[in-house]
């Protein structure tokens, strides 16, 4: 076929199908069949093999970016060839309904208001459009905890040399005794100058998912309003917004939704929309529309798009069997390694206090050794972390992991904490 001929019938394809969905075409690109199995062990093998993973380690670091499953990628390759085959006429006739319609179908697996949600390219510039843009007053104060994500207590520190504000800072114990104890962490902070709290709903270094709607209605009394950290959350187990009763919640999707790079979402509840800052002006006048706050210039749009076909393949897994097998995954290795001598896990054990994610040290060892040692003698790759009272490595596995890998974890972990 000629180039020519190609590219033509490439555009005519997306032409008469610019959002499809890939649900009936995934077993034909892989090539597997489909995903009707009765043995759960079965299921997550034929999901296994959607992925094409590195065979030079085992990747235990899928909380930076969950790479994309190949049915997923595959759309995206046929979003980014119909955008750069149409280029302007795309950006200036399509680009915005499309992304308003996969901003709604969002919003509607979310649990919020298609006019409270947009779409943005991760969970900082949510999160930092929300901290610099809110109607901060010199003398006003904010509170967070030291295990937040270090760009966000960067971006309140701006804050504090911008404004004037004050930053108040907790430290939330890696084993708390009840929610309560949690949640009187933040109050203890609170005094008559306290207008935002920012709090992580699942704390990224160690995977701890956090009482949010408790942290939201105690600070309500207390008029003080409540940003949520979700950037671990959305794909990752079930979140609906409305419940939580927070005033803004960030999240990035290229993590648990498995989206290309560069795709996120901020959620503003409607009574806030009009106090919040933009990060770019908009030609939208109307304070209360949250539209205002989505100016980006020129980006890769087709990135937008395929956060449809991302929640297509999480809706052939399904929400709560991802989340049911994200939990049982940690728990496999984690459970192992508790009673373990010179091993010390810096997560919860109780079952509702985490998911995919927790975080194991070795007593004797600095993270960063355990972490390249694991590297370099094991082939597990993972992430080190050595800071706000977190000394170990996150240990994050996917979908795609199995058992027999998280064996080989453990084994390695076992070898090492014996090595006085």
């Amino acid at each position: 076929m000629k180039k020519r001929d190609f590219i033509k019938r490439l555009g005519q394809a997306a032409l008469a199908a610019p959002l499809l969905s890939f649900r009936s075409e995934a077993s034909n690109s892989a090539n597997l069949g489909g995903y009707d199995f009765v043995d759960e062990e079965a299921f997550w093998e034929r999901i296994r093999n959607d992925y094409t993973l590195k065979p030079a380690y085992i990747n235990l670091e899928n909380g930076y970016y969950n790479i994309i499953p190949k049915p997923t990628l595959q759309k995206f390759i046929e979003h980014v060839g119909r955008v750069n085959y149409e280029g302007s006429y795309y950006m200036r006739t399509e680009q915005w309904d499309n992304k308003k319609q996969v901003g709604t179908r969002l919003a509607k697996m979310v649990g919020c208001s298609n006019e409270e949600l947009i779409l943005t390219r991760n969970a900082t510039e949510s999160l930092d459009m929300v901290i610099t843009g809110y109607p901060w007053q010199k003398g006003d104060e904010a509170i967070m905890a030291e295990q937040d994500y270090g760009s966000m207590l960067d971006q309140f520190g701006l804050a504090a040399k911008r404004y004037g504000i004050e930053n108040r800072i907790i430290s939330v114990p890696n084993h708390p005794t009840s929610d309560e104890e949690i949640v009187g962490l933040y109050k203890a902070m609170i005094t008559p100058k306290t207008k935002l709290i920012m709090v992580c709903h699942m704390i990224n270094i160690t995977g701890q998912i956090l009482p949010i709607r408790k942290i939201c209605d105690m600070a309500h009394e207390h008029g003080v309003e409540v940003l949520v950290d979700g950037a671990h959350c959305i794909g990752h187990f079930e979140v609906n917004i409305d419940e939580l009763h927070c005033d803004y919640y960030a999240s990035s999707l290229h993590k648990w939704l498995s989206t290309p790079l560069g795709a996120g979402m901020l959620y503003v509840r409607t009574e806030r929309i009009a106090t919040v800052w933009p990060l770019l002006a908009d030609s939208i006048k109307d304070p209360g529309n949250i539209f205002r706050l989505n100016h980006t210039g020129t980006h890769p749009v087709h990135t937008d798009l395929t956060i449809n076909d991302a929640i297509d393949y999480l809706e052939i897994i399904g929400m709560e069997r991802k989340e049911n097998r994200l939990r049982y995954l940690q728990r496999y290795w984690s459970d192992q390694l508790r009673e373990v001598k010179n091993i010390v896990v810096n997560t919860p054990i109780e079952e509702h206090r985490s998911c995919g994610i927790a975080n194991v040290g070795i007593s004797h060892m600095k993270p960063a050794d355990v972490a390249k040692t694991l590297l370099d003698e094991f082939q597990v790759f993972t992430v080190a972390i050595d800071s706000a009272n977190v000394h170990g490595c996150r240990i994050s596995p996917n979908v795609y992991t199995t058992t027999q890998e998280l064996d080989h974890f453990v084994n390695a972990m076992k070898e090492l904490a014996g090595r006085v």
